[in-house]
């Protein structure tokens, strides 16, 4: 009980249900706005054939093989993928602005490119106020890369090497203006804290360029730019100009002390400040004396007196 018997062998199922039963059997479906397109999937085969390759008329076509797809394209979905896009970006506003510095400054470019070609030089000055001429054009383009290589033969090895160049002598221009402008004036510790901290920023890139400026030069000279590497010589020059600022500094700090109280014996701790100090300015003269590879009359004059000092306060005050 309770349980359905097996179903009636097939020969003794009843007649079909009459038309009509099967669909009143069904559920009925919710009322909606939504419709079924009839145009839809027919307009999803048509741009798919479009954007991939393949076109649905094909099939059906005179020929009875398969059209190319977008423009005269060989069929293939990457093919009309690349096509599609290529097609997009030749409408794109910046592709058409490409076109348009294209249009606009090709001229200009043609001269810069026979300039650039011609340009040979020793004199660095002159090399930054070229570079500043070819930029000056060069930076009205919204993509240099592109608006160049329709510009047939254009010298862009040569392009880059001057751009480096200029770079890199601007760059070290910098650092003999920093020094030179450098202002030496007490106190002494935070003046020194200050050099330091600059000369350890710069002596790193100095002391590359003195391993490869060799190298550097070849690569500078093989497009004609003569870079006077004499300019590493002014900064070390310039370096030991500031060394020799601290040290007359130190020196002339010791010498006020001694004006202030002549007879009066210094405390412990103010004399060992002070040895520290002329000694903090004898070693940083010693670093400069090491980058640069040497001393001028000036600077040697000065470690001698400054080391003078050191000696003196350590023996009254051992």
């Amino acid at each position: 009980p309770g349980t359905a018997g097996p179903p009636p062998p097939p020969e003794t199922a009843g007649p079909p249900p009459p038309p009509g039963a099967a669909r009143s059997l069904r559920p009925k479906k919710a009322a909606t706005k939504l419709k079924r397109s009839t145009q839809l999937g027919n307009l999803y085969r048509i741009l798919k054939g479009k954007v991939e390759g393949r076109d649905p008329e094909a099939k059906t076509g005179g020929g009875g093989g398969r059209k190319a797809g977008v423009g005269s394209a060989p069929a293939g979905g990457k093919q009309g993928m690349a096509d599609a896009l290529a097609e997009i970006t030749k409408k794109s506003a910046y592709f058409l602005q490409i076109q348009a510095d294209v249009a606009t400054y090709m001229k200009s470019i043609n001269e810069l490119k026979i300039e650039i070609t011609k340009f040979q030089t020793k004199d660095m000055t002159e090399l930054i106020s070229f570079h500043r001429r070819v930029e000056s054009v060069l930076e009205k383009l919204t993509d240099e890369t592109q608006v160049l290589a329709r510009c047939e033969g254009f010298p862009q090895k040569k392009l880059e090497a001057m751009r480096m160049a200029a770079a890199l002598y601007t760059k070290l221009h910098g650092m003999i203006t920093e020094l030179q402008n450098w202002k030496i004036e007490a106190p002494l510790n935070q003046l020194l804290d200050k050099v330091e901290r600059y000369f350890t920023k710069i002596k790193g890139d100095i002391d590359t360029l003195d391993r490869t400026k060799d190298e550097e030069a070849k690569k500078f000279l093989s497009h004609n730019i003569h870079f006077d590497f004499n300019i590493l010589v002014q900064i070390k020059e310039t370096m030991v100009d500031i060394s020799s600022g601290c040290m007359e500094l130190a020196l002339k700090e010791k010498r006020d002390e001694k004006l202030v109280s002549p007879d009066a014996k210094p405390s412990l701790k103010k004399t060992v400040g002070s040895a520290k100090l002329l000694w903090r300015a004898f070693q940083f003269a010693f670093k400069v004396y090491t980058f640069a590879g040497g001393h001028d009359d000036r600077a040697d004059s000065l470690t001698r007196e400054l080391a003078h000092e050191i000696q003196t306060d350590t023996t009254q005050n051992p």
